[in-house]
């Protein structure tokens, strides 16, 4: 005997082996630990086998095997209908299925009202950067504080972790949050390439002028966030919206100049005329905000 016994690593179980479930199957096998899958194809679990996983026949049996049950499927509905004839008495679920803040806050008083403890979890990463350290990858977590706290190095294995609450509709915020962000800086970056795309430039030399402009653009957001706390929509703005408004005929013009349809940037472009005509033109684009907010009736 020793005093320095080597803590076993904790089994789980894992429902959903598409893409994103493999990659997470494999990394939690290649860092030693037991797992059960399953799958409602069963055929796509069968690989997994050959690496050392145990394939389980129905969700209900895989649900039986471990305490710890983490769910990767299409959708909240896949995971009700997945886990109906399970127990999940004091089971720990960990739902890594992308949904909507309310899923998960309904999803967790589901579980809860089964006896289980709740975690919901946003990915924020593609299969490959699962299981590599260095990709930058990592997974939202909200929900249970005591199950993310005794599971943590576990779930750490395949990303890295950022618990963001015990609401469980955190996680899934955060997650849309930042790929709505995402969408919209893509839908900017196809418009840019538009612009381009008749005239004797190449592509792959405008594309690092476009990161590095972009680059220094997005600290934007901490000033939109220091405004926000402080109510002060006028606090810090160099470039205000009336003078950023008067540029909105020169970006229409460009674009039908250049044959291309102004629709990724059009209902932008509409908000800030909108928040200026109603006399906030000294604001930078945070005061957009209000108008977003369905709550207030703003955008009425």
């Amino acid at each position: 005997m020793t005093d320095n016994a080597v803590e076993p690593h904790t089994p789980l179980t894992l429902l959903g082996t598409g893409d994103m479930g493999t990659a997470l199957a494999r990394a939690w096998l290649a860092a030693g630990h037991p797992v059960t899958v399953w799958n409602r194809t069963a055929s796509r679990a069968e690989p997994l086998a050959a690496e050392g996983a145990t394939v389980a026949r129905t969700a209900a049996e895989a649900v039986a095997a471990n305490r710890l049950v983490v769910a990767c499927l299409l959708d909240d509905a896949s995971v009700g209908e997945a886990l109906r004839e399970a127990d999940l008495a004091g089971r720990d679920l960990v739902n890594l299925t992308t949904g909507t803040p309310g899923e998960g806050r309904s999803r967790a008083a589901w579980a809860e009202a089964r006896g289980a403890r709740f975690l919901d979890g946003g990915i924020m990463a593609v299969p490959p950067m699962i299981g590599a350290p260095e990709s930058g990858g990592y997974v939202f977590y909200s929900g249970s504080p005591e199950l993310f706290a005794e599971h943590r190095d576990t779930l750490a294995v395949p990303a890295g972790t950022r618990y963001v609450g015990a609401d469980p509709g955190f996680a899934a915020l955060h997650d849309v949050a930042l790929l709505s962000a995402m969408n919209g800086m893509f839908a900017g970056i196809t418009h840019a390439f538009a612009l381009i795309r008749a005239e004797d430039i190449a592509p792959k030399d405008f594309a690092p002028l476009l990161v590095d402009w972009l680059t220094a653009m997005a600290p934007a957001a901490h000033q939109t966030a220091d405004q926000l706390e402080s109510g002060d929509y006028t606090k810090g703005v160099v470039s205000n919206l009336a003078m950023q408004a008067a540029g909105i005929p020169t970006f229409l013009r460009t674009a039908e100049e250049q044959r291309v349809s102004p629709e990724l940037l059009s209902p932008y472009l509409e908000l800030m005329e909108k928040r200026v005509a109603q006399g906030h033109g000294d604001e930078d684009g945070t005061g957009m905000i209000e108008l977003l907010d369905l709550r207030t009736g703003a955008s009425s």
